[in-house]
């Protein structure tokens, strides 16, 4: 898809004489040099690993009650210890899927030495203890091995830790280990950031937006859901600002933070819609804020963010056609809400409009 986008600017750029057909042709040619995002022997390499991952921790908990006890410790350390020099040679040659296939076991299996000391010893500590364990050495050799599969790994830990915490708390706010959730999240975007594996990070924002969603669940008050759609709209107006700093860390992070702030904005006034279902005027006020909300995501971000223009393409029709079916109870109110709300997304667009004029025309004379 981005070839082909790619291969028509370059066509476009010929043909208006900004750039040399020499030129193109080399730009492209680099553009194919490069590794492709997707391969099957990546993909089954993966796949295998996960495999035998867990093939190692059904052997765990299988508990080999007919071997002895030091030879089933010795037996999980040697593999820990083989793999991981396995994976050191592997990347001293240069075989970076390989030795990411031998982590991701090796990464596993201290989940299963964990599982299986305490198992024989009957240690004390919970399931709980296990997971940030487990999460915790698996931070430590994404970070050694500067592994993407490995932050893979921790990010599914983090996931299963906290679905452990709602398991084992009925869900409940107990004591300091619900905060656990945003940390290993904030974490697991540090190793992103420092091992390059771009799409982990959504694991780290959709555990956030989890937990926001449990969050939720606990209080179901209109204030929360309140804090959810301001707090989301103020997290995408702070990643639009052109701040240097700010900016950079936009940029450098893709299309995810944007996108995950306008989600809970978007699940917050869903929420409130909920709440406020039989309040016909305050939903009605609610329904032109989430309009406007949906037009501010587009015009901070609708130019470059697909994602964030979608859904608020989906949460502006999905609005309209609540209020027409839901607030409004004759054809005539109907199509007044759609003229007004037509005519304030004409206001919109032209104010959009104006200020893109004057941005490019003040780029423009700054680089002359």
């Amino acid at each position: 898809m981005y070839r082909g986008r790619l291969e028509r600017d370059l066509s476009l750029w010929v043909g208006k004489g900004l750039l040399g057909e020499d030129t193109a042709g080399a730009l492209l040619a680099e553009y194919d040099s490069r590794p492709a995002s997707f391969s099957l022997g990546r993909v089954l390499v993966a796949l295998a690993a996960v495999l035998l991952a867990a093939a190692i921790l059904l052997v765990v908990a299988s508990n080999w009650e007919a071997i002895p006890r030091l030879v089933r410790v010795g037996a999980i350390l040697l593999l820990i210890w083989a793999v991981h020099i396995g994976a050191a040679l592997m990347l001293a040659r240069g075989a970076v899927v390989a030795a990411s296939g031998l982590l991701v076991i090796g990464a596993v299996s201290f989940g299963g030495a964990i599982s299986l000391v305490g198992q024989m010893y009957h240690l004390s500590g919970d399931e709980q203890t296990v997971m940030y364990l487990w999460f915790a050495i698996a931070t430590i050799s994404a970070i050694l091995f500067r592994s993407g599969a490995v932050v893979v790994v921790a990010g599914f830990l983090s996931w299963a830790s906290f679905a452990v915490y709602l398991q084992n708390n009925d869900t409940h706010w107990i004591a300091l280990d619900p905060w656990m959730a945003p940390v290993m999240a904030a974490i697991v975007i540090a190793l992103v950031r420092y091992t390059g594996a771009e799409r982990a990070r959504h694991l780290a924002y959709l555990l956030l937006v989890g937990w926001l969603a449990w969050l939720y669940t606990l209080y179901e008050e209109s204030a929360v859901a309140l804090a959810f759609a301001v707090g989301g709209m103020a997290a995408l107006v702070l990643s639009a600002l052109p701040v240097p700093r700010i900016a950079f860390l936009v940029r450098s992070a893709g299309a995810a933070p944007a996108f995950y702030s306008f989600l809970v904005a978007a699940i917050g006034f869903l929420l409130l819609h909920i709440k406020i279902e039989d309040e016909w005027r305050q939903l009605a006020v609610l329904g032109v804020v989430t309009l406007a909300a949906s037009v501010l995501a587009i015009a901070l971000h609708g130019r470059d963010n697909g994602a964030v223009r979608y859904l608020a393409y989906a949460t502006f029709a999905a609005e309209m056609l609540y209020l027409a079916s839901v607030t409004v109870g004759s054809i005539l109110g109907t199509s007044g809400l759609f003229l007004f709300s037509g005519l304030g997304v004409a206001l919109v667009a032209w104010i959009v409009i104006r200020l893109e004029r004057r941005f490019s025309a003040g780029a423009r004379e700054g680089r002359a």
